[in-house]
């Protein structure tokens, strides 16, 4: 497929790094008005070729045209003066400005040379309507969730973006109703002459609102189709350079409750002040416990409780049959529990610090500090995960941050099964991550069970929680509202519980 007239051209572009190929001979080509959906695994090009369009890293090869005519940015700024504007997954504002400022940071309007607050803040709270958020704008940006801070994100690029718009992951912290916001948003912007790159992992949302479709893989361009005219299957193939099968689902465990054998971990009305709501539940060696719910429903703060990061204030936890009530995550990661966070790149990550350094770090913090591990072992550690968990790198002293989304979440993982835990709490797993680590992850998880480790699994994905828990919690507004196991399990009641029907 051919474009005359392209809104914005690359051509034949090539981008090296020292011992990486990142990009070879790539071409893409955005039209005026369209939504253009770039795929590919992690590592197969799409950030470095994003990063390219918008002047982040210079082609080593190829050109760029914008409207017809050649460019060459060297910087965001550059990009930006064009009409290029870019929202990445990771939320780029600040976090102690207020919502307005970020939203018209760098361009505030002034009156009489000072800056018109009352402008600000009145276009802001009309602007965010838009996106169905109805906040206020006077608090800084931290008041506010991840998935509120993305949707503001998006709204400042959005609304900078007078040409081109990409948007990275864009809906990877978002609940249904506000995937479907932005939706909105997009086919609006796109309908006024606006070029919009959508970067997903989820593939449904491809064909729910791109014109069409490109995908790279190891760095090369593998194709261009209508969206229409490729199958989700052939998509996967294209993406992974070979025929996926249809395997069936594992069962998982489906373990009897009435069956002889402690829970492995078990909360009785366990609360924490501000944070979840009275609740009991529990799980036993080799089971996956699902957490369901809508966002702000109390998953992750059910999860920072068992591990001690929220405190206890009401009821109890037991493991392996006896009390715990952590006053520091240390005492957690001794007793043998590991989380994998939601937000890795604030939580999960020590982006500086090398790949082997991320994954030693909290078998060392178990051992103590004053038992160090020989450097030697340490390697021989971080080449057995990256062997094992199949992590895209040449370098384990690589810092961590240099690392795609998915290959860091495998650091994280290798990070607590060298601590050699009992139970793992893996908050959003799979969130961000490509269609082959995706299946790696789950594929990982029932492994796990059947080593006989216990694990408490949220996620927003239902046919994940249907693939491989024993039991589903569903939460709503922090409270339990359904607990569904055995034959139960399936998408349908768990969305039926969730909404409250």
């Amino acid at each position: 497929m051919t474009d005359q007239n392209p809104l914005l051209a690359l051509r034949g572009v090539g981008k090296v790094f020292p011992g990486v190929i990142a990009l070879q001979g790539v071409d893409f080509t955005l039209r005026a008005g369209e939504i253009h959906a770039l795929l590919g695994e992690n590592g197969a090009g799409k950030s470095t070729l994003i990063k390219v369009m918008t002047g982040v890293y210079q082609k080593d090869s190829g050109s760029i045209a914008f409207k017809g005519k050649n460019i060459h940015p060297t910087c965001t700024g550059d990009a930006q003066a064009l009409g290029i504007s870019t929202v990445y997954q990771e939320v780029n504002l600040l976090p102690n400005l207020s919502v307005a400022h970020n939203v018209y940071l760098g361009r505030e309007p002034r009156k009489f040379g000072l800056i018109n607050w009352k402008k600000i803040n009145r276009d802001a709270a009309e602007l965010l309507k838009g996106y169905n958020l109805n906040i206020d704008v006077t608090k800084p940006l931290s008041h506010y969730s991840v998935a509120v801070q993305q949707l503001i994100a998006i709204a400042r690029g959005v609304d900078m973006s007078s040409g081109v718009l990409i948007l990275d992951e864009p809906t990877a912290s978002l609940d249904a109703g506000e995937v479907q916001a932005l939706f909105k948003v997009m086919r609006e912007i796109a309908a006024k002459g606006i070029g919009i790159v959508f970067v997903t992992h989820f593939l449904d949302q491809v064909y729910a609102v791109c014109d069409r479709i490109t995908i790279l893989r190891n760095g090369t361009l593998v194709g261009e189709w209508l969206a229409k005219d490729l199958s989700q299957h052939d998509l996967v193939s294209n993406m992974l350079g070979k025929e996926i099968e249809h395997s069936s689902k594992t069962a998982p465990v489906q373990q009897d409750e009435n069956e002889q054998g402690e829970a492995l971990l078990a909360l009785k009305q366990a609360a924490a002040k501000g944070s979840v709501e009275p609740l009991s539940v529990s799980v036993k060696a080799g089971q996956v416990l699902g957490l369901a719910g809508l966002l702000g429903s109390g998953r992750t703060e059910l999860c920072k409780l068992v591990f001690g990061v929220d405190a206890l204030n009401e009821g109890d936890i037991l493991l392996n049959g006896k009390p715990v009530k952590f006053k520091h995550t240390r005492e957690a990661v001794l007793a043998g529990m590991g989380l994998c966070p939601e937000d890795r790149k604030h939580d999960g990550i020590f982006g500086p610090m090398s790949i082997r350094e991320n994954m030693i770090i909290a078998l060392q913090n178990k051992r103590g500090w004053w038992k160090y591990i020989p450097l030697k072992k340490q390697k021989e550690l971080a080449e057995h995960y990256v062997k094992a968990l199949k992590i895209a790198t040449s370098d384990i002293e690589k810092p961590i941050e240099q690392l795609s989304g998915g290959n860091q979440q495998k650091v994280i993982l290798a990070r607590w099964l060298a601590s050699e835990p009992v139970l793992l709490l893996l908050d959003e797993p799979t969130r961000g991550i490509d269609v082959g680590a995706h299946a790696e992850i789950i594929a990982l998880i029932r492994q796990l069970c059947e080593q006989g480790l216990g694990l408490v699994v949220a996620s927003s994905e239902l046919e994940e929680l249907v693939a491989f828990s024993d039991k589903v919690l569903v939460l709503r507004d922090r409270k339990k509202v359904a607990e569904i196991s055995g034959s139960q399990i399936n998408q349908q009641n768990i969305m039926q519980a969730i909404a409250g029907s």
